[in-house]
């Protein structure tokens, strides 16, 4: 009995191979590496809070010390009265800087698909390098100290940042199928995680000297890295003269490599063309729309669920230097350097658990097991000791949980949804549903970063945890009916192949 095409799998990694050139292994590094980049600057924020919060209250002073005048001059910096004060308004910025990043990226998709993609990611890095020099080098150079001037430069490095995700998700997918895509974007999504593990590093290694060399040094070298993706990155294989994904295939291994997670399992299986851009022209293909993109099969949910996920994966990304100082006194370099764990987990999770729904053709299914997981480890990590080992095992299993499924939703998904059969060969859409489902998640965090100060100064931190188990279980249950959806195919599947045997 002949299987369905839909059924006749293929290894991904035949296709993948097969392809692979000189060429997708540069442009795999330059996005990974600068979104890296881009993440780095935004981890020194965090890592450095304590240090921020210091300088912008009084400290304790000798009572019998004379009082320097006038006031005003000797105590600029001291913008709170307390440590509490200041502690609020961290969490203020981390809330703007989410939602001008969330509006951002609704434009940067929209964007990204009708300018150069090479353009539009250098002038963001470059330009974000500056804001960040500004805001947290010059400032304190200058002795200059003003809320409204720290909030409007952080509404204007979100909006900058935001050119980056959809740029290098709509990158990779014009370089690399679906061969594969579950391990190569779970491989590749780790950039995030990377830029943490560097930012902290770097913030750790200077911070000593102060905070403002800590956003000196990131700042600095995000600069170098837009200069270095403006001169090398290759937006699409055409700009070589290789044939564009779908525009080259001769065999069954190939198309079927091609065809989207979330497409059709019905539809024909001699239409394999799933190329994001149309191949059988010179001119710029026409991009879709944002509410034709929303409407577009799995859009809105993975964007609802990642608003919960994403929510807490910033929090930790945000909050988590800062918990293990406050919670356990452990000195400010010490916390940045354990959080790594975290992002550490966060990789190992994307890459396999992205492996593994390559395996099994389907993404929900390995999500909502992942999810399930993650509530037990966000319990487990409430409640650890003040034990560094111990603190890092268990912080590297919730990032594994955490960090893995919205990794995946970022990347791998974010490409599926944005390569349907509804959008095939005719317009760009994988920017634009990068966009939406990256800025609806930035708008669940940037709510959540302000909602995690509020919960943490009036009930403590163990609330703030059952808070992101409830954020946990919202992600599940959003994606529910995907789960059930792709479960069923999955027992058909096995069913026809019972039948064949």
């Amino acid at each position: 009995m002949a299987l369905p095409g839909s059924l006749w799998r293929q290894p991904a990694s035949r296709g993948l191979v097969s392809h692979c050139t000189h060429h997708h292994i540069v442009v795999f590094l330059l996005t990974f590496f600068s979104y890296s980049l881009l993440h780095a600057s935004r981890k020194t924020f965090s890592n450095v809070k304590v240090s921020i919060s210091s300088q912008w209250t009084p400290s304790c002073l000798n009572s019998t010390a004379p009082e320097l005048r006038p006031y005003e001059l000797w105590n600029s910096s001291h913008l709170f009265p307390n440590a509490e004060e200041a502690t609020l308004f961290l969490g203020t910025l981390d809330t703007i800087f989410l939602f001008s990043y969330a509006m951002g990226l609704f434009v940067s998709g929209i964007v990204g698909d009708r300018l150069n993609l090479r353009w539009v990611l250098s002038f963001g890095m470059c330009s974000s390098a500056l804001v960040v020099f500004f805001f947290g080098t010059l400032t304190e150079w200058l002795h200059f100290y003003n809320k409204w001037f720290y909030c409007c430069l952080w509404v204007v490095n979100g909006l900058l940042q935001s050119t980056g995700w959809p740029c290098v998700v709509a990158v990779m997918g014009n370089w690399f199928g679906k061969a594969g895509r579950g391990f190569v974007f779970g491989l590749w999504s780790a950039c995030a995680s990377v830029g943490n593990i560097l930012g902290a590093f770097l913030a750790s290694c200077v911070l000593k000297y102060g905070y403002e060399y800590a956003f000196l040094v990131t700042a600095s070298v995000q600069f170098a890295g837009g200069v270095i993706v403006f001169f090398g990155l290759l937006t699409s294989p055409k700009e070589v003269g290789l044939p564009e994904l779908g525009a080259d295939e001769d065999g069954s291994v190939e198309e079927d490599a091609n065809r989207p997670l979330m497409g059709n399992d019905d539809a024909d299986d001699d239409d394999r063309n799933y190329s994001i851009q149309a191949t059988d022209t010179d001119d710029q293909p026409k991009a879709i729309g944002f509410f034709q993109a929303c409407c577009l099969p799995g859009v809105v949910l993975y964007s609802l669920a990642y608003a919960c996920l994403k929510l807490v994966n910033y929090s930790f990304f945000f909050w988590l230097p800062f918990y293990l100082s406050n919670n356990f006194g452990w000195k400010e370099a010490e916390a940045d350097q354990l959080s790594i764990w975290y992002d550490v987990g966060g990789i190992i999770g994307g890459t396999i658990q992205g492996l593994i729904s390559d395996v099994l053709q389907k993404r929900a299914p390995v999500l909502a097991i992942s999810l399930l997981f993650a509530v037990g480890s966000l319990f487990a990590y409430s409640r650890s000791p003040n034990s560094k080992p111990i603190n890092a095992v268990i912080m590297a299993i919730t990032g594994f949980f955490i960090g893995g499924p919205s990794n995946m939703i970022s990347s791998a998904i974010s490409a599926d949804l944005g390569r349907q059969d509804l959008v095939k060969g005719s317009s760009e859409a994988l920017a634009t549903v990068t966009g939406i489902v990256d800025g609806t998640g930035s708008i669940g965090a940037a709510v959540g970063q302000y909602l995690v100060s509020l919960i943490q100064e009036n009930l403590g931190w163990m609330w703030v945890f059952y808070f992101f188990i409830l954020m946990t279980s919202s992600t599940v249950l959003f994606i529910s009916p995907l789960i059930v959806r792709e479960i069923r195919l999955l027992l058909h599947e096995r069913h026809l192949r019972m039948l064949a045997e």
